[in-house]
C-alpha cells in the first residue's frame, strides 16, 4: 500500500528501519507497536472507564423504584407513553427526557428488559460522568490532576451510599437517573471545546462540532443543563477561540433540538411536550423551604448529608483564591460554569418562591454538573500557586521531590481512608437475588404484597437477568405513606424491609409480628428482606 512521508517517518521512529525491512511482523509485535503508538488519553480514559464499572459493581444497587422503574418502563412501552396516565403521569419531566428513554429501549431492544439492561445503562451513566470528569480536567490542568479528579468522585460517599435497602444519600452510582449521564455528556463537551482551544482550521471545527454534540444531547438527559448553555460565548471568549465560533458549537445543537422536537410532536402531538412537562414540574415542596434555606442550597447539598461534602466547597474556596491571585483563564472558566448553574438553581429552588419550588437544589445530585468544574478549580489553583513559588526556594525546600509527594500521598490516603470508612455497609443486592432463588424454588406461592416501592424493585427479581420470568405470581402493591397497612395486603405473604436509609417506614411504622399472628416464611441472610405468612383469616 503506499505510503506518505510521514507515514514511513512513524513507521522507522516506531521499528527503527524502513517500513518493509525484514519478514512479516508476528501478532504479539503488531499489537505491542499499536499499544505503544496509542496515546496516552486513551488509555487512562479506558481505565478510568473499567474502574467507573468496578464501582458500580461493588456498589450493587439494585433497580430502584419510582422515578428509574417509570422511565425504565418508558423505555420498554416507547414510543406508547401516554402522559395522561399512570404511572406516567406522575413523572412526566422524566419520561420525556428521551436522551435516556431511548438509549434504554436500545439496550432492551439487545439484552432484554431484565435487569442486565439496567446496569448496562446506569454503568453507561456512570463511565459518561467520570471519564468526563476525567477528560476536562485533564484537558485544563493534565493528567494527574484528572485522575485524581476521577478517584476522589469514585470513591466519595455521593457516589457510594446509594442503596435506600442500606444507607443511602442520594441516588447516583448505578441508578438509571438522568443526573450522571446529563453531566457527563456536557463536561465531555466542555472538554472538547478545552481541546479545540488548542488546535486549529479543520481540526478546531471537528472539535467543536463534537463538543457540540455532547453539549446538545445533554439536554436531552437533563433539561435544567440548558442553564449552562447561556455562557457557551464566555467559555469561548476565555479560551480565546473565534466568536464566530459559536455557530460552529451551535449548529449541531440546533439540530439535536429540532430532532428533539420532531420526536415529540410524532410520539406525543407537541413538540414541546417535554419543556413544558419540565415547567410545570414542581410547586409545593414536602421539605421545609425558606428564602434564606435555598439560598444556602449549595452548602446544605454539600455539608448536610456527609461531611466528605467538604472536598467541594474547599475546591470552590481554592478556586476562588486560586484565581484572585494567578488571573488564570481557565480558574475563570471554572468559575463562570459553575455560577452559571449556580445561580438558577438557587434561585428556582424557594428564592423567587419558596411556595413554587422548580428545582430541589438542596439534593447533590442536583450539582453533579459543576463538581468536575470544581475539582479542575481545585487542582488547577494548587498547581498554578505552586508554579509562583521562586525555584531556588522550592529547590531548598525540596517541595517538588520531597513535600509534595509526601503531602500529596498523606492527603490522598487519609480522604481515601475517610471516604471507605463512611460507608457503613454495602448490601448490594445479595439479598434480592436471593429472594429470586427462593422463588424460583418455591412457584406454589401465587401472591406477594408489598410496598410500592418494594413491589416495584421486586418486578426485576421474579425474572432472570435477562428479563425472562421465574414467578409468574400476582404482586400486589400499596402506597408506603399510608396510615396503616390495607387489609387486602394482609391476603397473602408480605414482603417487608425496616427501611434504614432516608425512606419512611410502612403504615407509620407498623411491622409484621407473630403476636399478630404473622409467621416468618423467608428472611434473607443479611436481614434486609423478609417474607411473612399474615395470620389466619377469622374463621379459618
Amino acid at each position: 500500500m503506499p505510503q506518505t512521508t510521514s507515514d514511513e517517518a512513524v513507521e522507522r521512529t516506531v521499528t527503527g528501519g524502513a517500513p518493509d525491512d525484514g519478514p512479516p511482523r508476528s501478532l504479539p509485535a503488531r499489537l505491542a507497536r499499536r499499544v505503544r503508538r496509542t496515546r496516552r488519553v486513551v488509555w487512562l480514559s479506558l481505565l478510568v472507564a473499567a474502574s467507573a464499572v468496578a464501582a458500580q459493581w461493588a456498589v450493587m444497587t439494585p433497580p430502584l423504584y419510582f422515578d428509574p422503574y417509570y422511565v425504565w418502563l418508558a423505555a420498554r412501552d416507547w414510543p406508547d407513553i401516554p402522559l395522561a396516565q399512570w404511572p406516567f403521569d406522575e413523572v412526566p419531566h422524566q419520561v420525556t427526557r428521551i436522551g435516556l428513554v431511548l438509549p434504554a429501549r436500545l439496550v432492551q431492544e439487545v439484552l432484554g428488559d431484565g435487569q442486565a439492561a439496567y446496569f448496562v445503562v446506569a454503568g453507561a451513566g456512570g463511565v459518561a460522568f467520570f471519564v468526563g470528569t476525567y477528560l476536562v480536567v485533564r484537558s485544563l490542568f493534565g493528567d494527574v490532576a484528572g485522575v485524581a479528579s476521577a478517584a476522589i468522585l469514585l470513591i466519595h460517599p455521593f457516589f457510594t451510599m446509594t442503596n435506600p435497602y442500606g444507607h443511602e444519600i442520594t441516588w447516583s452510582t448505578g441508578v438509571m437517573l438522568p443526573d450522571m449521564p446529563g453531566a457527563g455528556l456536557f463536561t465531555i463537551g466542555m472538554a472538547g471545546l478545552v481541546v479545540a482551544s488548542r488546535r486549529t482550521g479543520r481540526a478546531q471545527t471537528r472539535m467543536l462540532l463534537a463538543a457540540g454534540v455532547c453539549l446538545g444531547a445533554s439536554f436531552l438527559v437533563r433539561e435544567f443543563l440548558a442553564f449552562l448553555f447561556l455562557a457557551i460565548p464566555a467559555y469561548l471568549a476565555l479560551l480565546r477561540i473565534p466568536w464566530r465560533r459559536n455557530v460552529t458549537v451551535g449548529a449541531p445543537m440546533l439540530a439535536i433540538l429540532v430532532l428533539n422536537f420532531v420526536h415529540n410532536q410524532i410520539v406525543w402531538g407537541n413538540p414541546l411536550a417535554g419543556l413544558l412537562s419540565a415547567a410545570e414540574h414542581g410547586g409545593q415542596s414536602r421539605d421545609y423551604v425558606t428564602r434564606e434555606l435555598a439560598a444556602r442550597s449549595f452548602l446544605r447539598a454539600m455539608h448536610d448529608w456527609n461531611p466528605l461534602g467538604l472536598v467541594f466547597t474547599a475546591a470552590l474556596a481554592l478556586t476562588i483564591i486560586g484565581w484572585a491571585v494567578t488571573r488564570d483563564r481557565r480558574l475563570a472558566l471554572v468559575l463562570v460554569w459553575f455560577f452559571t448553574l449556580a445561580v438558577p438553581l438557587t434561585l428556582f429552588s424557594g428564592v423567587l418562591d419558596p411556595d413554587s419550588i422548580s428545582l430541589r437544589a438542596w439534593l447533590q445530585r442536583y450539582w453533579f454538573a459543576v463538581l468536575p468544574a470544581l475539582l479542575a478549580g481545585g487542582f488547577g489553583s494548587l498547581i498554578l500557586m505552586f508554579r509562583m513559588v521562586p525555584s531556588g526556594l522550592a529547590s531548598r525546600l525540596r517541595l517538588r521531590t520531597v513535600v509534595v509527594p509526601v503531602l500529596a500521598v498523606a492527603l490522598g490516603g487519609t480522604y481515601a481512608v475517610a471516604a471507605v470508612r463512611a460507608v457503613p455497609e454495602l448490601p448490594r443486592d445479595k439479598a434480592w437475588n436471593e429472594l429470586r432463588g427462593y422463588l424460583g424454588d418455591h412457584r406454589g406461592i401465587t401472591l406477594i404484597c408489598a410496598d410500592r416501592r418494594l413491589a416495584q424493585t421486586l418486578t426485576f427479581y421474579t425474572r432472570d437477568m435477562w428479563g425472562r420470568p421465574i414467578w409468574r405470581g400476582e404482586i400486589r402493591d400499596f402506597p408506603h405513606y399510608l396510615g396503616q397497612v390495607p387489609r387486602n395486603a394482609t391476603e397473602g405473604p408480605m414482603l417487608y424491609t425496616r427501611w434504614r436509609g432516608m425512606e419512611s417506614q410502612i403504615g407509620g411504622g407498623w411491622r409484621p409480628s407473630p403476636a399478630e399472628g404473622w409467621t416468618l416464611m423467608w428472611r434473607s441472610s443479611d436481614g434486609v428482606l423478609q417474607l411473612w405468612n399474615p395470620p389466619p383469616a377469622p374463621g379459618d
